[in-house]
């Protein structure tokens, strides 16, 4: 991927010198990658992350986001994603994922504050106080692979509503579990609510904690997504950049998790 991209860029140039002539680069491939990664782990700034690698901050800004194309490109962020382009393997996907109950949840990322006072409203999340993202990840029963990702809808939007957008990817007799925000969609096998000025009985709560012990295999997946800090810290980067930053995130987990394999 990396030499085809550079065989693109050098077709496209006016050349005064021959290839291969002037400065060789400081960081090596390898570097380039650990730069990128350090990155995403670390979060820090682009200044300190120079001064690390020994190289500029506008060089590791360069390199970074670089790297991060061509990352997106090779790690596919979800099994969907991954079969999106064989018709033949995602009808048998989707075929397998109807025998299974999938598991459905979301999480908020701060971000800074829009400068656009339409854009602040839209993005202004009541739940958490700030400005933020919104992720929401469709995961096997087991957690162990990453079936479908939304990624980047604005703090404002309830749930729910990203589901049924995200839910058009998949089968319409497609079984879910979810929590409390999903309540009221009859796929989603959700939890009791408790009545208003009424109390769950006894066969609820225990029904209500045999649905959390499923359900947890969601929270653990995703906690694997924040371990990365650039997907759980404030975003700092511009926010046109969000859904590729954390799509490479979900991709490297599911490398991770030994969901994703690669090929040539």
């Amino acid at each position: 991927m990396y030499a085809r991209q550079k065989t693109s860029q050098e077709s496209q140039k006016t050349r005064l010198i021959k290839p291969g002539s002037g400065r060789p680069p400081k960081l090596t491939i390898a570097d380039q990658i650990m730069l990128t990664l350090v990155y995403l782990h670390n979060l820090p700034t682009f200044q300190m992350l120079g001064v690390q690698f020994g190289i500029g901050e506008s060089t590791a800004n360069y390199i970074f986001h670089r790297w991060v194309k061509i990352l997106r490109d090779l790690l596919p962020a979800s099994v969907l994603e991954q079969v999106k382009k064989n018709d033949d393997v995602r009808a048998w996907v989707l075929e397998i994922l109807k025998d299974v109950e999938l598991i459905v949840d979301s999480y908020e990322q701060p971000i800074q504050r829009p400068t656009d006072n339409e854009e602040q409203k839209k993005n202004y999340s009541g739940k958490q106080k700030r400005h933020t993202k919104k992720n929401q990840v469709i995961v096997m029963p087991s957690g162990k692979e990453i079936v479908d990702v939304v990624v980047g809808e604005t703090g404002a939007t309830a749930d729910i509503n990203i589901w049924r957008k995200q839910r058009a990817s998949l089968e319409t007799s497609q079984k879910f579990q979810g929590d409390k925000a999903y309540v009221g969609e009859a796929l989603i096998n959700t939890p009791h609510k408790k009545p208003r000025q009424g109390v769950l009985t006894p066969a609820q709560k225990r029904a209500n904690k045999s649905k959390a012990q499923k359900r947890i295999f969601v929270e653990h997946l995703i906690r694997l997504l924040k371990i990365w800090r650039v997907a759980s810290e404030r975003f700092r980067l511009r926010t046109k950049n969000y859904e590729r930053v954390i799509l490479v995130v979900c991709g490297l987990v599911r490398w991770r998790i030994g969901a994703l394999i690669m090929y040539q």
